[in-house]
């Protein structure tokens, strides 16, 4: 049980300090300001819980096999995707299904995004060496309470400039940061893939 704890609390800070400053910290901001509350906190319960299971999971030794910059790519051209996506005026739909049909978008964009973003990121990295190392559940514990713990820092911080700043700001500099990410993101993986 000892060793347990030891890697819950290890994985926690090494995850936590990782994530600090991220792109994951400036995605979870930007989707505070779009989403409710909950739905962001839901998606990145989900997205987080699967990326650090599946990387302490699959462990340090098959992490080099996954196609990490081809993943990268993918999850850049999203990005700017959703960047173009916000640019869009938006419609008023139906106004029964609305709130259900933007929690079921919201709740996949979230989840997709953020795994996709993360994928064979330094947080991946970190939660697959520690799983070789130290008790996996541990780590797994450790890793999603340290990187959830982080992004709601900046969920926080977009749900307070959301209340604060007027609808359309909020919508033209969430998809301005959608759109460097994404940049970021293919920028990162064509270099990679050009080595």
């Amino acid at each position: 049980m000892d060793a347990l704890f030891i890697a819950a609390g290890i994985a926690f800070g090494a995850v936590f300090l990782g994530e600090m400053g991220d792109k994951s910290q400036l995605m979870a901001l930007t989707f505070a300001t779009k989403y409710r509350m909950r739905t962001v906190i839901l998606g990145l319960v989900i997205a987080i819980g699967a990326l650090i299971g599946l990387s302490v999971g699959v462990g340090a030794a098959v992490g080099n096999l996954l196609p990490t910059d081809w993943i990268r790519l993918a999850a850049a051209v999203m990005f700017i995707g959703f960047g173009l996506w916000g640019l869009k005026p938006e419609q008023d739909d139906d106004e029964d299904d609305g709130p259900i049909k933007e929690r079921r978008s919201g709740l996949l964009t979230i989840v997709t995004a953020m795994f996709l973003a993360e994928f064979g990121d330094k947080t991946m990295l970190i939660a697959m060496g520690m799983g070789s190392s130290y008790n996996p559940w541990g780590v797994w514990a450790g890793g999603t309470a340290g990187m959830l713990a982080a992004d709601l820092l900046a969920v926080f911080a977009g749900a307070w400039i959301a209340k604060r700043i007027p609808e359309k700001v909020v919508r033209y500099v969430s998809s301005g940061l959608f759109l460097v990410i994404g940049v970021l993101l293919a920028i990162e993986a064509v270099t990679a893939l050009a080595d």
